[in-house]
């Protein structure tokens, strides 16, 4: 199987990159040869490349400074997949793609499923659903995963935040009316990978029957605040030498932002036990797993 994975600098597209590699012969071309922002040069590219499945974990994913360059979001987020997800559906070739929680206002208290009205409330939101939206409209063989809060040992992303402020400062002042569920690009990508080893070599007749938009995160919830005294807790207990000794909780007023972020992040997992028999990971368990390959790395 030939598999085109974009986005190989970035923590899910890095993550997923080995997991592929066992199942077919994967092209991760770099900017220069698959650029997102310049979606008229893309299907000429995948003509060259000519996948029989497509893997477009990459996005404009600069929250705050989407807010100023939203024609760019844009072209990234909407503009590329729907030409990606157009080429697919001429060529019948089925295509995964990454979507966000961002694409939910964060009201009420309910975990959003699948089939959940989307409002987002910023220019980086709203350029997902337009990218969701085109690849459903294109009407390829499609999986569009949603996830939340990603990030990985590696790569800029709030866990690595979290240590070095840890080791600078002695207080740290963290949102904790912001609601949702750490996730692991491990795990993102570890569900990817089991969903197309399930599909036993034919992810195109397995995505037209189980298809759609799946939510995939980890178990559990937390608030960033949380997210943070769980960091530096466990970065401590593999030795970190960390000078903060206070995490306090603010409110997001607080922290004002360019963009305004969902206050409820939940997302339900029923789908993805329900349809494709697979268990969340606890959120502490792939934080734990995080920390420690941070720490065998110190």
């Amino acid at each position: 199987m030939r598999i085109l994975l974009t986005g190989t600098s970035g923590q899910v597209g890095a993550a997923l990159l080995p997991l592929l590699e066992q199942q077919g012969r994967v092209f991760a071309p770099g900017r220069e040869a698959f650029d997102l922002s310049r979606p008229d040069t893309l299907a000429g590219a995948l003509d060259a490349y000519s996948p029989d499945l497509i893997v477009n974990p990459a996005a404009y994913t600069a929250v705050d400074r989407a807010e100023d360059e939203r024609e760019l979001a844009f072209r990234v987020n909407a503009e590329a997949p729907a030409v990606m997800a157009q080429w697919a559906a001429r060529q019948g070739v089925p295509m995964i793609h990454l979507s966000t929680d961002y694409v939910f206002d964060g009201s009420g208290t309910a975990p959003w499923r699948e089939d959940s009205e989307p409002n987002p409330l910023s220019v980086y939101g709203a350029s997902k659903l337009a990218g969701d939206r085109a690849i459903i409209a294109a009407a390829p063989a499609h999986l569009i995963v949603r996830t939340s809060w990603v990030y990985a040992a590696t790569g800029a992303n709030f866990l690595n935040t979290i240590i070095r402020l840890a080791g600078e400062r002695e207080e740290l002042r963290i949102v904790a009316d912001q609601i949702g569920v750490p996730t692991s690009a491990r795990v993102i990508a570890d569900t990817i990978a089991g969903v197309l080893s399930a599909a036993q070599g034919e992810p195109a007749r397995m995505i037209e029957r189980r298809g759609g938009i799946l939510n995939v995160a980890c178990g559990g919830e937390t608030s960033w605040h949380g997210f943070a005294s769980a960091i530096v807790e466990r970065m401590r207990a593999r030795g970190a030498a960390l000078k903060c000794r206070r995490i306090v909780p603010i409110s997001t007023a607080e922290y004002p932002t360019r963009a305004r972020r969902p206050a409820n992040s939940r997302l339900s997992l029923a789908r993805l036990g329900e349809v494709f028999r697979l268990e969340a990971t606890p959120w502490t368990e792939a934080l734990a797993r995080e920390c420690e390959q941070l720490a065998a790395k110190a």
